[in-house]
């Protein structure tokens, strides 16, 4: 009797682990579902706020194919943008979006979301990475991106990882005053090339962190040379 007991007891516990495991794949896709909604919601009150064009909420793998030349958006499979906020900064484009794609594969696959804060110019720009040490220098070996570039300044060489294969170009953005900004803002990671500059932060951002990175986004432009822009 006791074997027959202990038996009917595996048998519960084996069907409340199963059962639990069924119930938890059936209610996450709804509550993704719901906090993506959520998110949604909230995106669009800050383009509202903040005077944005135009809020596409939609899944969009077209864009993120257009600008797959990007490292950042070029990482990975099953790559798509979402909640894509477009407005402008003074006469640049301004384009605010979340992002995803998946890592590794099988049993191992994982899946990132991340928020992107783009500025588009009217220049053409070399390729460019700036950001911590081990995390860009991870990419960088993933991508068979160039060494990183050393500067006089051995605290932010210790900091930051920067790579690109024009040194002048490199010099030219990671200046006295951005190398201090930098410095205070150690988080950041900044990918310059073609028209485009951008700013990746993973995990997503919430609303009131995208406002303030838009303001971040703006100290970083506002320390880019201006002759980059008149010689180009």
């Amino acid at each position: 009797m006791r074997i027959a007991a202990t038996n009917i007891g595996v048998s519960i516990l084996e069907f409340l682990f199963f059962g639990g495991a069924i119930l938890a794949a059936i209610i996450t896709p709804f509550r993704q579902q719901r906090s993506r909604r959520k998110r949604s919601g909230e995106l669009r009150m800050l383009a509202r706020r903040m005077g944005f064009e135009s809020f596409q909420p939609e899944r969009d793998d077209n864009f993120a194919r257009g600008w797959g030349f990007l490292s950042q958006l070029a990482r990975g499979d099953n790559r798509y943008a979402f909640n894509v906020l477009r407005g402008s900064f003074h006469d640049e484009t301004l384009f605010v979006f979340d992002y995803h794609y998946q890592s590794g594969s099988g049993k191992s696959t994982e899946n990132h979301d991340c928020t992107m804060l783009m500025l588009i110019f009217k220049e053409v720009f070399p390729q460019l990475g700036i950001g911590p040490e081990r995390l860009l220098k991870k990419i960088a070996t993933a991508l068979r991106l160039e060494a990183d570039i050393q500067f006089e300044s051995a605290e932010f060489s210790r900091k930051f990882c920067v790579q690109s294969p024009d040194k002048k170009f490199a010099y030219d953005v990671c200046n006295p005053q951005m190398i201090d900004y930098l410095l205070a803002n150690p988080d950041l990671h900044i990918e310059i090339q073609g028209p485009t500059l951008m700013l990746t932060f993973e995990p997503l951002l919430s609303a009131g962190q995208i406002e303030y990175n838009l303001q971040r986004l703006a100290e970083i432009r506002s320390r880019l040379p201006q002759y980059l822009f008149t010689n180009v």
